[in-house]
């Protein structure tokens, strides 16, 4: 028998490092050539790690939320031949194996942090920035999977926690989001009787920033730092746009399905871009190079469990707004499900943002960089308006807009963001070419 060390492989476009999310497998499991062994998380999307060879995982090389180079040991297997390790490095590991060890290990009653002795935690996968939660003993038996939603396995390595450790309530032990906070808030452990509305509460959650959160984070953190941002808020009545989509599903949504309001706004910006097409660009910094571009590849800010993600609608300028629904809506549901690939995640030009109903009266968007341009939509409410004299109701919505300053003067901003506004309050206008 022969050692098989794999190494993180080159996903390409200039891509030196990645995040481990999720191992499928643990010491001890067998693998079949390309079986999945592991998730990893790019600047753009999760990536599957599939396995070139069959054998059994003598030592994973880290722990979900370690940042790894490419070309580092990703895993080791246990192979039939001699393998790609050198014979003289595995005799030395054999060797180590035999000898005696440093110091005993605690008893098993006494529950430890995952250590190397856990199932799926070899000796360099012990994260320093996990929850300062003590894992309790294993409630599953030795290769017994623990069942969760995909939101709830998301989350739980966003959370750095094995679920192998949690305890699950709902139906066949599945371990649902409920589970996590008591796991998290108990420190692992069972959840004391809660106590009346005015007991005090003690304790604290340190939640590292791992996984797509971490992505998130950097991301914020690199488009404010670099991009000078401006906002800009004007009013919109929508009245009589909600009124043409009323009555175009009344009459076309069994045949082309329903429309939302965002269809209708993406064709309002399509159409705004041929006169603004500064709008519609991405800014290379370092090189002092703004590129506008003639396709409009439109970012849908969208809100998932695991965080925020922004699929990409693209050739918007080609979609009537029943197509571009629903690709907005496979895009959303892509999204949600963490089944986005790397297509579907990058080259944005220029980006929507959409609370839904919860959109606030205004807000302010961040870029998404190294887009220049934002538009942020917020929630529709009915008020009164004078109009030819008249108090009557009107069907009123912000959009909250951001631009860089560096590139976008605040004028062409404005008269933008206006051009959008007369589209939506003449809706016809958006069926016109």
């Amino acid at each position: 028998m022969g050692q098989y060390a794999i190494k993180m492989p080159d996903l390409g476009e200039g891509i030196a490092e990645v995040e481990l999310v999720e191992w499928r497998v643990k010491p001890g499991d067998p693998v079949v050539e390309d079986q999945v062994l592991a998730d990893v998380m790019t600047d753009k999307a999760t990536v599957e790690i599939p396995s070139p060879v069959a054998g059994t995982v003598l030592e994973l090389g880290g722990a979900p939320g370690a940042v790894m180079a490419v070309g580092a040991e990703l895993i080791r297997l246990e192979v039939e031949g001699d393998g790609n390790v050198a014979a003289k490095a595995a005799q030395a590991a054999d060797a180590g194996a035999q000898a005696p060890p440093a110091a005993a290990a605690p008893p098993a009653s006494v529950a430890t942090a995952p250590s190397a002795g856990d199932p799926g935690v070899p000796p360099a996968a012990v994260p320093a920035q996990r929850p300062p939660v003590a894992a309790p003993i294993a409630m599953r038996a030795p290769g017994e999977k623990p069942l969760a939603s995909p939101a709830v396995r998301q989350r739980a390595w966003d959370l750095g926690v094995e679920l192998q450790f949690v305890h699950g309530s709902g139906p066949a032990g599945r371990i649902t989001h409920e589970d996590l906070d008591v796991y998290l808030f108990s420190g692992g452990q069972p959840k004391p009787a809660a106590g009346g509305g005015y007991a005090q509460r003690h304790g604290e959650q340190a939640v590292p920033l791992i996984g797509l959160r971490r992505k998130i984070a950097q991301k914020m953190q690199e488009a404010k730092r670099r991009i000078p941002h401006f906002s800009y808020v004007e009013e919109v009545d929508v009245t009589e746009v909600e009124a043409l989509r009323t009555q175009l599903n009344e009459r076309h949504a069994p045949a082309r399905g329903k429309l939302t309001l965002l269809p209708l706004l993406a064709r309002a910006l399509v159409l705004a871009l041929r006169d603004f097409p500064q709008m519609n660009a991405r800014f290379d910094d370092d090189a002092g190079v703004v590129t506008r571009y003639q396709p409009v590849h439109l970012g849908i800010a969208t809100q998932t469990d695991a965080g925020l993600m922004v699929p990409v609608l693209r050739h918007a300028e080609a979609m009537d707004p029943w197509a571009c629904g629903r690709e907005i809506s496979r895009l959303a549901e892509v999204g949600r499900s963490g089944k986005a690939g790397r297509d579907e995640l990058s080259g944005s030009t220029i980006t929507i943002s959409s609370l839904g109903p919860l959109g606030g009266i205004a807000t302010t968007p961040v870029i998404n960089h190294p887009e220049v341009a934002i538009v942020g939509v917020n929630r529709i409410v009915e008020r009164p308006v004078l109009r030819g004299g008249a108090v009557v109701g009107r069907k009123l919505m912000n959009l909250s807009s951001s631009f860089d300053h560096r590139v976008i003067d605040g004028m062409d901003a404005a008269q933008f963001i206006q051009a959008v506004r007369a589209l939506l309050e003449s809706p016809a206008l958006l069926f016109v070419e």
